[in-house]
């Protein structure tokens, strides 16, 4: 069997993606790969057939950011998937005309690739690695980080706001969506929830209980754990030499400006002498930060050694690091800034993995509150790491592929 992948153009997105990659190659299919550019040469190495995106893809940054409130934030987040998806259809097109592939595993966020998917009249499914905005009744509204609903005024709270959150936004791009559909020759989407029914398969990098608990997922769907997932880097020297429990504060690898996040840790806990305070930064200047004595910043330092002497994780509340930390059983203090991360720290608060600081409310004090919180709450992290363990993770997500070409 011959797979192709298809990721957007996100770190967050391929690296979830590679246990599953991994698991086929190892099973004896072939596996080809469009990514970031600068991905390439790694996916490489693990024997996949790897390739770039279009660099158009890749030149359609994220500026949500710089918007405010959440509404603005998310509208501008999903008007770069709508601005992407003419690109990814051609390119996802041209790759397999190429590599001639016998089933597809697509990007939820690459809405062109999708319908180029669908168009193909291949096995297709699609992988998505963030919280799922698939309406339920046991689910809030999707955006705002609210908790799930309680009672009948809960219930209520949930149909009035649920018109005017994500589905009016969904609602506004239908007509972009569509005419990317349209071009690719498939039927349009009524509703934006259709882009997690039409696909025969949806892989959902999670698991019950951090996902919502729901009565029942949509046929194809499986929900496989985080398949948490690094590049392969030794660990630091300066790790075996300081054996003081590690706080790990962790910034976005696509830039937010969420710099401060790192600074107010840093205020927080620098008279915390028997801790080591470790701030990793992928995306931001890590020279314009000043370090206390108990702590030190670098732009990448592989994570997996860090969750291995970690007492607890304070992070933007990305899926990625978020689960990545819960599956290593380290409680985590989310503070998100925005996309997905209010919905992501408000289940580590509901899940009682962690805690969750609003970044509207970050000071020295609440953080050093909130992450003291986190700290009494590793029982629940351990629960959330058994969960996510029990879900298989890349083996199962393959043996869902397998299962979609059989």
């Amino acid at each position: 069997m011959r797979v192709l992948a298809y990721t957007s153009p996100a770190r967050g997105h391929l690296y979830p993606l590679v246990p599953v990659l991994d698991a086929l190659h190892e099973r004896g299919h072939e596996v080809a790969l469009r990514t970031l550019e600068g991905e390439v040469p790694r996916m490489r190495e693990r024997g996949f057939g790897a390739a770039a995106i279009v660099p158009e893809l890749e030149r359609l940054e994220h500026d949500d950011y710089a918007a405010r409130g959440v509404r603005t934030r998310l509208r501008r987040s999903l008007d770069v998937f709508a601005r992407r998806a003419a690109h990814d259809l051609d390119d996802l097109r041209a790759a397999i005309a190429q590599e001639r592939p016998d089933v597809l595993l697509v990007d939820v966020n690459a809405w062109g690739a999708q319908a180029a998917a669908e168009a193909s009249g291949l096995p297709w499914g699609v992988a998505i690695p963030y919280p799922v905005w698939l309406p339920a009744p046991e689910a809030p509204p999707f955006g705002p980080g609210l908790a799930p609903a309680r009672g009948p005024l809960g219930r209520a709270r949930d149909r009035a706001l649920r018109p005017l959150l994500l589905d009016s936004l969904l609602r506004e791009l239908l007509p972009r969506v569509n005419a990317a559909r349209a071009a690719a020759g498939v039927p349009p989407l009524a509703r934006g929830e259709e882009v997690f029914t039409r696909p025969p398969l949806v892989l959902s990098f999670t698991a019950e209980p951090f996902e919502y608990p729901r009565a029942a997922w949509p046929d194809g769907f499986r929900l496989i754990g985080p398949c948490a997932w690094e590049p392969p880097a030794e660990p630091p020297a300066w790790l075996a030499a300081d054996e003081r429990p590690i706080v790990l504060v962790s910034t976005s690898s696509e830039y937010q400006g969420d710099e401060r996040l790192v600074r107010t840790a840093f205020a927080a806990l620098a008279g915390r002498d028997d801790l080591l305070v470790v701030a990793t930064m992928p995306s931001a200047a890590t020279a314009a930060i000043a370090a206390p004595r108990n702590a030190r910043v670098e732009r990448f330092c592989p994570h997996g050694p860090l969750l291995a002497r970690a007492a607890a994780v304070v992070c933007h509340g990305g899926m990625g690091v978020t689960q990545k930390a819960l599956a290593a059983g380290v409680p985590v203090c989310a503070v998100p800034f925005g996309r997905d991360q209010l919905e992501v720290a408000r289940r580590v608060e509901v899940s009682g993995a962690g805690t969750r600081l609003a970044a509207r409310r970050l000071s020295a004090g609440r953080l050093r509150a909130a992450v003291d919180g986190a700290l009494s709450r590793r029982p629940g992290a351990a629960r959330i790491a058994a969960a996510f363990a029990a879900a298989g993770g890349g083996p199962a997500g393959a043996d869902a592929v397998e299962a979609l070409a059989a």
